[in-house]
């Protein structure tokens, strides 16, 4: 599902990845994890191609992305679902409008969005509140309003950076259950987190990172 072959990313003289070679198998939930400045975040913006490797090869979902032409990278990014650790919520729109986004941009029939808004926020825990502004949900509210809108598309990838770095630990629990029973139905899973205690929780793969390079794995332990 996702592959990198001697991957680099630089910004000027900084190295933010270094020679890594790396593969996700479909369907598998996989952490990658690592001290700030690891590389994390790198990672995940060049698998939702928000920027291209300074080097390397990569391709998501069968697509070679390492030149993907920038008209074409919504076609891609279809079937990519992005989870941010700072919510990214729209203030001005009500939570059904923020997780609708996605399809109304596509150009999704307004009966169709409904529908599956309703859909992806009762999976989430959120049923019957479309109408809401995000500004009165808590911390773990906004952020499974976040990852119903990655969801909303019924995407093959999830991609969440860091999703639990602002809640507290039962929130946080929370969220990782949601990615989990989406990555049961067949949905290929990677999340950025430097959260020890939820990867023992919840035991799946891990790739360590650190200064740009992959430093190590640990297996899934479920």
């Amino acid at each position: 599902m996702i592959r990198l072959y001697h991957v680099s990313k630089r910004y000027g003289d900084i190295h933010a990845l270094q020679d890594v070679s790396l593969g996700v198998r479909k369907g598998e939930f996989c952490y990658v994890t690592g001290p700030s400045g690891a590389g994390k975040t790198t990672l995940l913006r060049l698998l939702y191609v928000a920027e291209p490797p300074s080097e390397g090869r990569i391709w998501v979902g069968g697509v070679d992305v390492t030149d993907l032409a920038r008209g074409h990278r919504h076609l891609l990014r279809r079937n990519i679902g992005v989870v941010f650790q700072d919510f990214k919520l729209i203030p001005t729109r009500n939570v059904g409008e923020n997780v609708g986004l996605a399809l109304e941009v596509l150009g999704t029939p307004r009966e169709t969005i409904q529908r599956r808004v309703r859909a992806v926020l009762t999976t989430v825990g959120l049923g019957g509140r479309e109408e809401e502004s995000p500004r009165v949900l808590s911390g773990g509210e906004q952020q499974r309003v976040a990852v119903a809108r990655a969801l909303v598309n019924d995407p093959a990838i999830v991609l969440a950076d860091e999703p639990t770095g602002n809640l507290d630990g039962a929130m946080a629990i929370e969220v990782v259950e949601i990615l989990q029973a989406v990555n049961l139905r067949g949905t290929t899973v990677v999340v950025a987190t430097h959260d020890t205690g939820l990867m023992e929780r919840f035991p799946y793969r891990r790739v360590r990172f650190d200064r740009g390079r992959l430093v190590g794995e640990v297996p899934c332990r479920l």
